[in-house]
């Protein structure tokens, strides 16, 4: 199965918006991350933006939201602003302490950020409730959403077959990604980003996808540290239905 993410750090010089100009002033800007829809992560003193191209269907308000409301939880970025124009739209929010699993630094000791995703991971779903969760990640939701957005594939979709019963509902991080957990110099983790798709559905939805970033990020071999790490044995039939659900959608 081939990864359909292309995300990573922008090769070459990057036009910074007229909107993300106007909000960083005199300050610097730097483009730290492009996504696999063509939207770019900039870094400001004190601050990110998120930018992205009109006509992607994400919307700030998204995700604004459920940080929002996984704040009063867990560790994630507070919300400064959002907005949008003719030419796209952006979130402000604040930085964090910590880097990217996927900084230099960690690049170099898989081991170290592999354990830190699956522990960070663990924490997360430990700590946001499911019961009062208003956002849903779960099969449905995210094929119906596919298909509103006619994202992903609809030959795949068309190909999944029913879903492995649940083992256990949590609230999902949505893009579990080694990219979005935060690292401290100790090499432990600090806090979560980009929680747009956050949402309820089985763990396995967020399990099987971050231990697959490990293979695009680390090289293969990674997938037992991290699943030891969260507490859990490794599940064949449910890692390949939702990787296949993340690449159909």
């Amino acid at each position: 199965m081939t990864a359909r993410l292309v995300a990573g750090p922008p090769e070459g010089a990057v036009s910074v918006p007229a909107a993300v100009a106007a909000l960083a002033g005199s300050s610097s800007v730097e483009a730290v991350w492009r996504n696999e829809l063509g939207g770019v992560t900039f870094a400001i003193p004190g601050r990110y933006v998120k930018w992205q191209p009109a006509g992607t269907g994400i919307e700030p308000a998204d995700e604004a939201a459920r940080l929002a409301w996984a704040a009063a939880y867990t560790p994630v970025p507070a919300v400064l602003g959002s907005g949008t124009d003719d030419e796209g739209t952006w979130l402000v929010t604040a930085a964090m302490p910590g880097s990217s699993a996927v900084s230099p630094r960690w690049l170099a000791a898989p081991a170290v950020a592999a354990r830190a995703i699956g522990e960070g991971l663990q924490a997360l779903h430990a700590a946001l409730p499911v019961g009062p969760c208003p956002f849903d990640w779960g099969v449905a939701a995210r094929l119906a959403r596919a298909d509103e957005r006619r994202s992903g594939s609809s030959s795949a979709r068309a190909g999944l077959g029913a879903p492995p019963p649940v083992d256990r509902l949590v609230v999902c991080h949505g893009d579990p990604c080694a990219p979005n957990t935060l690292l401290d110099d100790a090499g432990h983790w600090t806090g979560h980003v980009d929680l747009g798709a956050l949402g309820v559905a089985d763990r396995w939805a967020d399990l099987a996808v971050a231990t697959w970033s490990l293979e695009w990020n680390y090289g293969p071999g990674w997938d037992g540290v991290l699943l030891e790490a969260y507490g859990v044995a490794p599940d064949d039939e449910r890692t390949d239905y939702y990787r296949r659900l993340w690449a159909a959608t």
